[in-house]
């Protein structure tokens, strides 16, 4: 069905088409009869497993990005993801950059974004987790700094935010790799890593005495990084505490594109980010020698992607723009291969 849809959608603006489709998942959810339907619709098997002490029902995710405000987490979950990761969440409400900052490239099965977290900031996404969640659903939290948070300042945003959803995620994601948030992927070198996620690991251990758990924090890296520059972030990762990596945001080539929207700014995803994701994986999970989990994340388009990632050590994978293109039946057909 979603073949014959996707024309249509494809009609609307690329920004214009998410939103529509995330109102109209919320307005399905939030019926019984129609949330029940889909649930029957997009039912899928368990495929259970443990990752950072946490019981997952399969190892499909839905990246960060599609639901930023963690206004549809809920209703999305029909579609059998075993976990959503929300934002990228800032302390404050912020536009984002200006529009048009999505592009669709259809011949290359691609999008590039230039957003910028755009968001309606922590005290909407609080309220928000405080409702009821779905059950068996994992729910992560992607933080970043505000635009305007000089990167000098930056840890104090990030340790805000952990303060704030430590009682309410299931794992927190360090988002220090996005392209659209100008310096930003700066904070993922050696020093300024460092000093962030020291900052970050000092704030849960406040934290963890008062709650019953140490909520798992994992750190999302970038693409483009160098082998050396990828080595320099792992040992911080590792030396600092946290739980796990996330391996790969969008990247800033542009190597191979045929769409005339090629030459915009932004971070690209989809099925041109396939090879450099999985490159970037392997090395992390040699790397890592099982010390730590790793989710793998780009250019996932089909059931052989995901598969792939999983035999070569992701323990957990997440879609984004594969499920753009392939609609909502792309989770069952992930989950049919597993």
């Amino acid at each position: 069905m979603f073949t014959r849809l996707r024309p249509l959608l494809f009609k609307f603006e690329p920004e214009t088409a998410h939103h529509l489709t995330l109102r109209l998942i919320r307005l399905a959810g939030s019926f019984y009869p129609s949330n029940r339907l889909l649930r029957r619709v997009f039912y899928v098997p368990e495929k259970p497993l443990d990752v950072f002490g946490l019981h997952f029902i399969n190892p499909i995710g839905l990246a960060a990005g599609y639901d930023k405000d963690g206004s549809s987490f809920g209703a999305l979950s029909v579609l059998g993801f075993g976990y959503i990761e929300i934002g990228t969440v800032t302390p404050l409400p912020q536009p984002g950059n200006q529009k048009p900052r999505v592009f669709r490239l259809v011949e290359d099965q691609a999008l590039i974004n230039r957003m910028g977290f755009p968001g309606l900031g922590a005290d909407y996404v609080e309220k928000k987790l405080k409702q009821r969640k779905p059950k068996n659903l994992i729910v992560g939290v992607n933080i970043g700094k505000n635009k305007d948070t000089p990167l000098d300042e930056a840890a104090s945003d990030y340790t805000k935010l952990v303060r704030r959803f430590s009682p309410l995620a299931d794992y927190l994601a360090i988002n220090v790799s996005s392209p659209n948030t100008t310096g930003l992927r700066r904070l993922q070198g050696r020093t300024m890593l460092e000093g962030l996620l020291n900052e970050v690991s000092n704030e849960r251990k406040k934290i963890s005495p008062g709650q019953k758990r140490n909520v798992p924090i994992l750190v999302k890296l970038a693409p483009d990084l160098t082998d050396e520059e990828l080595d320099d972030a792992l040992d911080v990762i590792l030396g600092s505490g946290m739980d796990g990596v996330i391996v790969t945001n969008t990247t800033l080539s542009r190597e191979g594109l045929h769409s005339i929207y090629r030459a915009e700014a932004g971070g690209l995803s989809g099925k041109p980010l396939r090879e450099r994701s999985m490159d970037i994986l392997r090395f992390v999970v040699r790397r890592l020698n099982d010390r730590l989990p790793v989710i793998s994340v780009g250019g996932i388009m089909d059931p052989n992607d995901a598969r792939e990632r999983l035999d070569v050590g992701a323990s957990l994978v997440q879609v984004y723009t594969g499920l753009v293109y392939a609609g909502p039946g792309f989770i069952k057909q992930l989950i049919s291969r597993l």
